[in-house]
């Protein structure tokens, strides 16, 4: 069985006076000093108390808060049920119970914190630790590279988000194979089952986008993550024209960079997978599994 080696730090999960959503919450380590041992370019900012905010590694959930308040739309969800329903998945799958809230924003939980333990190989551009996490009681000593196998995996919220359909597969360059091949065989289970994200998806058959409201109403069109944090940027540039028939030329511009799997020389931009009819429906042309994107 194949394995691939990642840093383990024991700490808590904390969730009050922040506002978690379905794959990212926060932890607060052991020891501190421990945030200086994740590997890798980007460094991990933590707060003046330690925590430090974990984002689920190959995974994406829907939108409960996004974009600047100052934003010609300001700060935008998707639609909110299922949203909702990842982020309190992803709590009480940790431990948390009797959550507490001020709109998105934790006020307390039961207990105040759930020990547990996070596998990671490194942070992201916004010094998030982008790692796997898990309530259970760790393989190996604190601080210490483990060997992360599809047993291990099964064990973490991660595969947990993914199996029950609340999140989407979202791969980067250096996730290693064996542990994407094991999410995406949950990923499309979930999608042959409909659960989930995968009953309302219309990432791959199209959604109509009018605006705003077509990607936050409840009735809303359900699509990737990234689709939607996008289609947000680009329509607060004409927020009185929503028009989609620039929105190609858009994502040429910006900076995300992906492979199809299979052809990891070949990087190009969601251009290339982003097919705009009628001015006005929106698709991909291949499914969130098949994507790699480049590490930032």
């Amino acid at each position: 069985m194949s394995a691939t080696s990642m840093l383990l730090i024991k700490g808590t999960f904390r969730a009050a006076f922040s506002a978690p959503d379905g794959d990212t919450i926060l932890f607060l380590p052991d020891n501190v000093a421990d945030w200086k041992l994740v590997p890798g370019v980007n460094r991990v900012l933590p707060k003046g108390d330690g925590r430090a905010p974990i984002r689920l590694e190959a995974i994406d959930a829907l939108e409960t808060h996004y974009g600047d308040k100052d934003s010609p739309s300001g700060v935008q969800h998707q639609p909110l049920n299922l949203a909702h329903q990842a982020r309190d998945e992803l709590l009480a799958s940790l431990g948390f119970t009797n959550v507490v809230r001020d709109g998105e924003f934790v006020k307390s939980t039961t207990p105040d914190a759930v020990p547990g333990f996070i596998l990671t190989r490194g942070a992201d551009i916004f010094g998030r630790c982008v790692a796997l996490v898990s309530k259970t009681f760790p393989p190996v000593f604190n601080g210490y590279e483990t060997e992360v196998d599809e047993d291990l995996l099964k064990k973490t919220a991660n595969y947990h988000m993914i199996d029950l359909g609340l999140a989407y597969p979202t791969y980067y360059a250096a996730f290693p194979d064996h542990l994407r091949a094991s999410l995406t065989v949950a990923a499309r289970e979930a999608r042959n089952a409909r659960k989930g994200v995968w009953a309302k998806d219309a990432t791959t058959e199209g959604a109509k986008v009018t605006g705003m409201d077509s990607l936050t109403a409840e009735t809303g069109a359900v699509v990737l993550p990234k689709l939607f944090r996008r289609l947000k940027d680009y329509l607060d540039l004409n927020p009185a024209d929503p028009s989609l028939a620039c929105f190609p030329a858009f994502l040429a511009g910006n900076s995300d960079k992906f492979y199809i799997q299979g052809n990891p020389k070949q990087f190009t931009g969601l251009h290339n997978i982003v097919e705009i009819t009628n001015g006005q429906t929106v698709k991909m042309t291949r499914q969130a599994e098949e994507i790699t994107f480049d590490e930032k």
